[in-house]
């Protein structure tokens, strides 16, 4: 378990400090910034990439949602559930922690930017309201999950589940972006929201619900349409999310 725990830190490290540092560093850099496009495409890279990476070691989940909504799906052992939020938490800390670093070492530099916090209302990047950002990360979140479990299920093309996981959640980036600047990960938004407190923290309790009950939804929708999966556990390096892939 220590090796799977770790393998899950180093993959939400490399998923925020790639995704945020992306945001913070790269989106806005003179005549070349990547733009909104960029960062999306960056997350979804960091999800794409650590599936190959560690998805036969933990299953690369890298997302305090995704692995309760793959314990309400069947695929994971609850038990497992705390040990995995833990080690993302710890990792998305330290991303944000590395970025901090970085981005502190220009001139100027201040964390009234947010550092790619996820916000709502005066800190939504398009000024929407708590109403449309708790429904943005509900759907898009359970849509997240609907491409897991879909693309991970044994009737499914072999080899291709990293590839549907890290371009949905690019997808899914270039919608959520102006309105929370998007998380559907709680691990994701309280790595940032550490650093920056105030009211990164303050709003950081709508950034774990509204996930967490998207994922949930997520599986129930892909239980009612996906019923017959014989899926028993994870395919080292193809199957993102494993079913009862850890062992004790």
């Amino acid at each position: 378990m220590g090796k799977i725990v770790a393998a899950e830190l180093l993959g939400t490290f490399w998923l925020v400090f790639g995704g945020c540092g992306s945001a913070v560093l790269a989106a806005a850099f003179p005549n070349v910034g990547i733009g909104l496009l960029g960062v999306s495409l960056a997350f979804g890279l960091t999800v794409l990439t650590m599936a190959y990476t560690i998805g036969h070691i933990s299953g690369c989940h890298l997302n305090p949602a995704v692995s309760i909504g793959l314990a309400v799906a069947g695929r994971f052992k609850a038990a497992h559930v705390l040990p995995y939020v833990a080690a993302q938490v710890a990792g998305a800390v330290l991303g944000a922690g590395v970025l901090y670093v970085i981005a502190s070492g220009q001139p100027g530099f201040s964390l009234a930017g947010g550092l790619a916090s996820n916000g709502y209302a005066e800190h939504s990047p398009g000024g929407y309201s708590l109403a449309a950002g708790i429904t943005s990360e509900i759907v898009l979140t359970m849509m997240f999950l609907f491409i897991i479990l879909g693309s991970t299920d044994d009737r499914a093309p072999r080899g291709f589940a990293p590839l549907a996981i890290g371009l949905g959640l690019t997808l899914i980036h270039l919608i959520g972006i102006p309105v929370t600047n998007l998380s559907v990960n709680p691990a994701r938004s309280t790595g940032p929201a550490v650093f920056v407190g105030g009211w990164a923290l303050a709003q950081l309790w709508m950034f774990w619900v509204a996930p967490i009950a998207g994922a949930v939804l997520g599986a129930l929708a892909y239980g009612a349409v996906g019923a017959g999966s014989t899926a028993t556990e994870v395919e080292p390096g193809l199957r993102p999310a494993p079913v009862d892939a850890v062992k004790s």
